[in-house]
């Protein structure tokens, strides 16, 4: 019936009628406790979650009373969630519970993570932004937003009426005439605050986590913490679940899981492996069903230029797999693959299966936009075990093996 009904009716009609009502009653249950807080708002393509938790643990750390919601995680009055918001901001009257139990535990700030389908659906509606950060904004949800102006524009909005907008260095000439409070900037070469002055040391790799960090630095000092103290909580932060996590092991092999589900999300992961890749580089890709159509050929291209070998398996297809499959491998065959192997199946753990990897000689795996099974050391191993004996004609498991290790 939810999906018949918003067939007929326009996403406009759906956001003036539903979705504004709804939070304005959000508010007003909760009695707008937003304005009670310093409110920090974090949007952008890639980089939301990782910068938001930045930000908690350098007002933490500096000894702030603060609050946090990420899409993944929330830590409010000092208890941890599992928000389990599937990659999208929580829905206004979850919201403003948080937001409200912040202030009633006399918090002084608020960090959220704020993504374009909130913005537009007016999820944030009511909630006093003090500062607003944009990581980057490049091609992502065009199946929803419809067209790359709109999606802009719908970033746009957060940094719209704050006092603080800090943004990346190359979104400053597009920005400076719509907004009206001071702008900051950040960026790997230029910026107020650029890694060429600052040389930040991370322990997690990647220029995209460079522009993370210096974001989160940037909010820092508009916040007037010290700058020492703030740097320090950076290179020490070790990251979070689903980003550029490494999944331990003793067999030699690099295995890391990364939320990479956009073209530049994906480019940016694979180029940061391959800085110091010593051995094959294997990439496990998938695409979301009834989502962005277009970046799909896109991550195809970018995988197939960067790896050794790309694994093509299901991230929520919701019965679009072959589909997905196809234009996926289009991407990639553009990019000069001469064959495709697809797997559209998730395995089991088996004990042995990193050394058998190692005898073949991968060192370095990397699989994307997985966030579901970013715990799961299964899928990784498993998958790539039967695309090595597809591809490069190795028996790394004996057929008994795979029926026992791989499931439907």
């Amino acid at each position: 019936m939810k999906d018949i009904i918003k067939s007929l009716l326009s996403q406009k009609f759906i956001n003036n009628f539903y979705h504004l009502p709804l939070a304005f009653l959000a508010n007003l249950f909760y009695g707008f406790p937003t304005r009670k807080l310093t409110v920090i708002g974090v949007s952008g393509t890639d980089g939301k979650t990782t910068t938001t938790n930045m930000i908690y643990q350098i007002l933490k750390v500096s000894g702030k009373k603060v609050s946090m919601v990420s899409t993944i995680n929330a830590v409010v009055d000092g208890k941890s969630y599992d928000t389990g918001f599937h990659v999208t901001s929580p829905d206004p009257f979850k919201l403003q519970k948080f937001a409200s139990q912040a202030a009633n535990n006399e918090d002084e700030y608020l960090v959220l993570e704020v993504t374009s389908h909130a913005l537009d659906q007016f999820r944030f509606w009511g909630v006093k932004f003090e500062i607003g950060i944009i990581t980057n904004i490049t091609h992502e949800h065009l199946d929803y937003h419809k067209t790359e102006e709109r999606y802009f524009n719908t970033k746009l909005s957060l940094l719209k009426n704050v006092k603080f907008a800090i943004a990346n260095q190359n979104l400053k000439e597009k920005i400076k005439e719509k907004i009206t409070g001071k702008i900051i900037t950040f960026g790997i070469n230029s910026g107020d605050f650029n890694q060429k002055d600052l040389n930040l040391r991370l322990k997690i790799p990647g220029d995209y986590n460079l522009e993370n960090a210096l974001a989160a630095l940037s909010c820092a000092f508009v916040l007037d913490v010290d700058r020492k103290i703030a740097q320090r909580v950076l290179e020490e932060f070790v990251g979070i679940a689903g980003r550029m996590q490494e999944v331990k092991n003793v067999k030699g092999i690099k295995i890391f899981v990364d939320f990479a589900h956009t073209p530049n999300g994906l480019e940016q992961a694979l180029n940061s492996l391959r800085e110091d890749k010593k051995g094959k580089l294997i990439s496990i890709i998938g695409a979301e069903g009834f989502r962005d159509v277009e970046k799909r050929a896109m991550m195809g291209e970018i995988a197939q230029k960067l790896s050794d070998i790309v694994v093509v398996s299901s991230v929520d297809p919701r019965g679009q797999i072959e589909i997905i499959n196809r234009q996926i491998a289009s991407g990639a065959k553009k990019s000069g693959a001469k064959s495709i192997t697809t797997i559209a199946v998730h395995g089991l753990f088996a004990e042995d299966a990193v050394s058998k990897l190692k005898k073949a000689g991968v060192t370095r795996i990397v699989t994307t936009n997985c966030i579901e099974h970013s715990t799961n050391k299964i899928d990784t191993t498993s998958l790539i075990a039967k695309e090595l004996k597809q591809k490069i004609g190795q028996l790394l498991f004996t057929s008994a093996e795979i029926e026992r290790e791989v499931q439907p």
